[in-house]
Formats: structure tokens, C-alpha cells, sequence
């Protein structure tokens, strides 16, 4: 029998279509999956007639693979994971490779990493991007673990990836341990945000300007062929203009309320472990929080008082194109937040990313593949050192310029009350972030106070603590420090 380049066990949809990728690319691929009349049904329909190879069993799926062995999982993240990696282990050979493809938490990959080199093989933790539709065309992916995997994979993954100017792929080496699924995660965190500074476009264009979805289906498709040029401006593009079987427009028949899988969770919560101001994404999975909180809001609705959306008496074609820059501006301290989060992982955890190369494997094939990625790699490319990717000049002057729209816009909405959490924590930040001096010493002064935490002093050199004995009764005792 031919034996297969590579095994993939777990036919759910993404499975499947990463198999059909695969195949269409020249691999021959070998599926399992641990209900076999999933294997069956795949086999008589969509992988009918392809250079696929159905195994009836784990023993017959891993027999029938070229050495050194290739299985990738893609198998619902947690305890699954664990338990098939116990089953593979007895029936794998020294060199041979474990491959992780779903939405892990960076720190169990990690852990399975050691794990499985300890037992004489390599493992991966690739994260995968782009949804069904990426996953048979080209995702994004982004692949960590054991770096003497990579050669052995490399040509599979690199050549089923998104591709984008000049057929680079979207898919290099990340890093060792869990760096793959962390420079996932913080993907997906960029992703959480995003979706909701659209969301608060969406809100104010409905709310306070009155636009009907054609209305604002067409300035979305104006906003997707400029500077905003991305899936998600785009999709959010034709989700405005779908209407269902009886003429009516399908959005506005959907429930206000938002579910989420965790990534943007741990993205905030790897911010917070790390003491990084992650502002924006932390707001967006707050908001969906609130969403879900429907029945609450339901009734808060009709006892808390506020300002309700008046009709807008301006000029409102100015107004949209402030609105346009408000929600580039915001989307570049997304991006600049989760860059930063990534400088400090890797600072952490010992990891050699590649920070422009990061930025072209989001270019394609991803959630959150947008045109100016491009920017980011290039300014990363000029400085890879940049400590923040506001300081590079192309952003420095676009936040310039898009600066007093977005004030305009945030001003509007406020008096309106319309939420616009995120769009105002990506200012906020902005402002923060630009300000030479906070008032963190009053903050100080406070810690001091009530705790004799102690504090630096702008005539001494960094590194020097004092403590005041502010009330005349605290003495010279002073508490521990520590940093987050």
C-alpha cells in the first residue's frame, strides 16, 4: 500500500477541509477520526475518489503513514488533546511527529511539548486561521513546539498556507514551546477587537446618523478599498445587504447577544499575567460579556436615565469620514497592543520571534488579514527593535492625522450615549501612551500612605525607594514590592 505524507485525525469541518487542502496540493493524506462511520461517510462522499487513505483503526491510521510519521490533530481542544497523545505515543517511533492544529492554550502546548520530547518524539502546536473556507483554500497558520519538527513539515504547511504578493506563504516557524498557539491567541485577541470597533461603527451609523443597512452596506464596500481594505470590514460589507426569503434584512432579526470561546479571555488574562496595558482587547471581551447580560439591559433599559440618540444636524458625509479614520486609528492600537503583549511573551519565555514575519503570515488566509499588515511588516523590517509599532513614522503620522476625527466621533457618541467601549479604551491608550508624565504619583503617594509601599523620586536615579511617614505615626517600616 502507498503510504501517506501526512495523517489527520478528527473529521469535523476544519479537519475535513484541511484534508481536502491537503490533497489538492499533492500530499496523499491518511484520516481517522475515533467515530469510524465519520471515516466511512467522508470517504463515500467529499473524499471520494482522492488520493485519501480511511483507516479503520488508530493501529491501521499510523501503519499507513510515511516515516517519520505525521499526525496532526485536530480534535476539540483540552482533555482530547491529552488523551490521544497517550494513544499515539505507544504506536510511534523515536523522530516521529504530533501536531496540534486547534485553538490550545499556549501553556498546554508547552507542556505537551516537553511531554512528548521526553518520550523520544516531536510535537507542534500550529495555530490555524481562516475559518472553514481558510482551511480549504489557504489558512493561516502559525506553527511552534519543536523546532526539528519544522523541516519535516514545512512543506506541507508552507504549501497549503494563504499565499500573498510574490507567493510568500502564511506560515513560518515561530518559536519553540507554546510560542505557535500564543501568537494564535493574541490573533484572536486583535480579532475580538476589531469585530467590535465595527460593531460601534455599526451602532453609530444606525443609532445616531439613521442609515439604512444599504446605506451602510455601501460605505462599508467604500471603506474595504482604502486604507480599511480587510476580511472583516469586508464580510461586515455583505452581512449588511443579506436579506432572507421574504425580503427582509437577516441582521436585524439576530439577538443581541455575543458567545466567545475563550481566546480573547486569555489573551486579557496573558496581558494582565504580564503587566501589559492591553486596554482595548480587554474591553472587547468585556463587551461581550455585557451582551450576553440581555435580559439585565432589558430592564435597565427602562430605569436608568441617559441621553438617547438625537438625528444627527451636521454635516454627515465629513461626520462618515471621521467615523473612517476613528476606526483606522483604532485598529492600529489593537495591533500595536498585541504586538506589545508579544514582546513581552517572548522576553518571558525565551522566544526568537519574528515580528515582521508575524505580520506577513496575518497577511492572507487569516480572520484578520488586512492591508495594512503590510506597514507592520515593513516598519518592523526598518527597526526591528521598534518598541512600538505608534512609534514608527507611517503610524505616527496616520494617528496624526486621523486624531481630531476621532476625538469628533468619540465626542458625538458620548453625548449620544452610545457604548463605544473599545474605540474610547484605543484613545485613551493613545493619550496615555503619549503623555510624558501621569498622575501615577499621586497613586504612589496613596500606596505609600496606606501601605509604606515607598516610591521613586524624579531627583534621584531609577531604582532608589522612599518612604514618607506621612502622618507622623507610621515609622520607617516599609512593605515588600514586587511587579505584575
Amino acid at each position: 500500500m502507498e503510504k501517506s505524507d501526512i495523517g489527520l485525525i478528527g473529521l469535523a469541518v476544519m479537519g475535513e477541509n484541511l484534508v481536502l487542502n491537503m490533497e489538492s496540493k499533492g500530499f496523499r493524506v491518511s484520516v481517522f477520526n475515533r467515530t469510524v462511520e465519520k471515516v466511512e461517510r467522508f470517504m463515500a462522499g467529499r473524499g471520494a475518489g482522492r488520493n485519501i487513505y480511511g483507516a479503520s483503526s488508530l493501529e491501521d491510521f499510523i501503519g499507513s503513514l510515511k516515516a517519520p510519521r505525521k499526525v496532526f490533530l485536530m480534535v476539540k481542544a483540552g482533555q482530547a488533546v491529552d488523551d490521544f497523545i497517550e494513544k499515539l505515543i505507544p504506536l510511534l517511533d523515536k523522530g516521529d511527529i504530533i501536531i496540534d492544529g486547534g485553538n490550545t492554550h499556549f501553556p498546554d502546548t508547552a507542556r505537551r511539548t516537553a511531554y512528548v520530547e521526553s518520550k523520544g518524539l516531536l510535537y507542534i502546536g500550529t495555530g490555524v486561521s481562516g475559518g472553514e473556507e481558510g482551511a480549504l483554500k489557504g489558512p493561516s497558520m502559525m506553527p511552534g513546539g519543536s523546532p526539528a519538527a519544522w523541516p519535516a513539515v514545512k512543506p506541507i504547511f508552507q504549501g497549503i498556507c494563504a499565499k500573498v504578493e510574490g507567493g510568500a506563504p502564511c506560515c513560518d516557524w515561530v518559536g519553540e514551546g507554546g510560542a505557535g498557539h500564543f501568537v494564535k491567541m493574541v490573533h484572536n485577541g486583535i480579532e475580538y477587537g476589531d469585530i467590535q470597533l465595527i460593531c460601534e461603527c455599526y451602532s453609530i451609523m444606525k443609532n445616531l446618523l439613521g442609515m439604512s443597512n444599504e446605506e451602510m452596506h455601501a460605505t462599508f464596500a467604500e471603506w474595504n478599498r482604502g486604507d480599511l481594505d480587510s476580511y472583516l470590514v469586508e464580510i461586515t460589507r455583505d452581512i449588511l445587504a443579506k436579506k432572507d426569503e421574504n425580503g427582509a434584512y437577516v441582521l436585524d432579526y439576530i439577538l443581541d447577544t455575543a458567545g466567545q470561546k475563550g481566546t480573547g479571555k486569555w489573551t486579557a488574562i496573558a496581558a494582565l499575567d504580564a503587566g501589559v496595558p492591553l486596554t482595548l482587547i480587554g474591553e472587547s471581551v468585556f463587551a461581550r460579556s455585557l451582551s450576553a447580560q440581555k435580559e439585565e439591559r432589558v430592564a435597565a433599559s427602562g430605569i436608568l436615565r441617559g441621553p438617547s440618540p438625537k438625528a444627527y444636524s451636521g454635516d454627515r458625509k465629513a461626520f462618515l469620514a471621521d467615523l473612517q479614520k476613528a476606526l483606522f486609528a483604532a485598529k492600529v492600537v489593537s495591533y500595536a497592543q498585541g504586538y506589545s503583549l508579544m514582546r513581552a511573551a517572548a522576553k518571558e519565555y525565551g522566544w526568537n520571534l519574528n515580528y515582521g514575519g508575524i505580520a506577513l503570515m496575518w497577511r492572507g488566509g487569516c480572520i484578520i488579514r488586512s492591508v495594512f499588515l503590510g506597514k507592520i511588516k515593513e516598519a518592523f523590517d526598518k527597526n526591528p527593535e521598534i518598541a512600538n509599532i505608534l512609534l514608527d513614522p507611517y503610524f505616527t503620522e496616520k494617528l496624526a492625522s486621523a486624531q481630531d476625527g476621532w476625538r469628533n466621533v468619540l465626542a458625538e457618541a458620548i453625548k449620544n450615549g452610545i457604548a463605544v467601549p473599545c474605540m474610547s479604551a484605543a484613545l485613551e491608550y493613545y493619550d496615555g501612551y503619549r503623555s510624558g508624565r501621569l498622575p501615577a504619583n499621586l497613586l504612589q503617594a496613596q500606596r505609600d500612605y496606606f501601605g509604606a509601599h515607598t516610591y521613586e523620586r524624579t531627583d534621584r536615579p531609577r531604582g532608589e525607594f522612599f518612604h514618607t511617614n506621612w502622618t507622623g505615626e507610621g515609622g520607617d517600616t516599609v512593605a515588600g514590592t514586587y511587579n505584575a
